[in-house]
């Protein structure tokens, strides 16, 4: 699972990775949740694209947003034959820039959000599905989700899911869905090795925690009976 994720890098940091044809500017975010618009990489022909797209996919078929869960994440392991993302896996495969994502660790009755990120704190990139989507009322919008799998040794301490990383050497096959057989992208779907994140306790609204134990009470002193 993911649903909390960061993109604090410059803009020029995020053009240098992904080399789409745009020059757009965007502010740094540390605290990205579902429905927001987010940061997609998409491909047409030998082209990259940057677009901001909301995110929580509607599928093309749906008739009433209302009321629709927001499908911030899908299943690797389901994408190429579930009916909501089938024809995104198989036609609009993206990438989504982050460089941290967040899970929460449980301490007695507290949450404890953690940051993963890359030990050297720079990008990388998620695997992503995109759908445009035309509202009855005549409107449109561009929405996405991010393909998770297993959570690889590290992530497994705070949850059983991940998102699918996808390693600059692969951007081509994850994006170019027309040039390249599905098997093959499916193949991608798999853990990120478990020294590619660190992870630290982390808010994303405030930054850094500390949770050094609190030091033990003092015992009383005993009292020594009289008898």
């Amino acid at each position: 699972m993911c649903g909390r994720f960061a993109l604090s890098a410059t803009p020029e940091e995020v053009l240098a990775l992904f080399a789409y044809d745009e020059r757009p500017n965007f502010p740094p975010r540390s605290n990205i949740s579902p429905t927001d618009p987010i940061a997609v990489v998409t491909q047409e022909g030998t082209h990259r694209h940057f677009r901001l797209m909301r995110w929580g996919l509607l599928p093309g078929w749906l008739k009433e947003p209302e009321g629709f869960p927001v499908l911030f994440n899908a299943r690797g392991e389901t994408i190429a034959t579930k009916p909501t993302f089938k024809s995104a896996t198989r036609h609009r495969r993206c990438l989504i820039p982050a460089d941290g994502f967040y899970e929460w660790a449980t301490a007695g009755k507290v949450k404890i959000p953690h940051r993963i990120r890359k030990p050297d704190n720079t990008l990388f990139a998620m695997a992503g599905l995109w759908e445009p989507y035309a509202h009855a009322n005549g409107s449109e919008i561009d929405t996405a989700a991010i393909v998770t799998t297993d959570a690889n040794g590290l992530v497994s301490a705070l949850h059983n899911r991940m998102p699918v990383i996808i390693r600059e050497d692969q951007f081509s096959l994850w994006l170019e869905s027309e040039s390249h057989p599905l098997d093959e992208a499916l193949k991608l779907i798999k853990p990120a090795p478990d020294d590619f994140f660190m992870m630290e306790p982390f808010d994303p609204r405030t930054g850094p925690i500390s949770v050094e134990p609190k030091p033990p009470k003092p015992k009383k002193p005993e009292q020594q009976s009289l008898f």
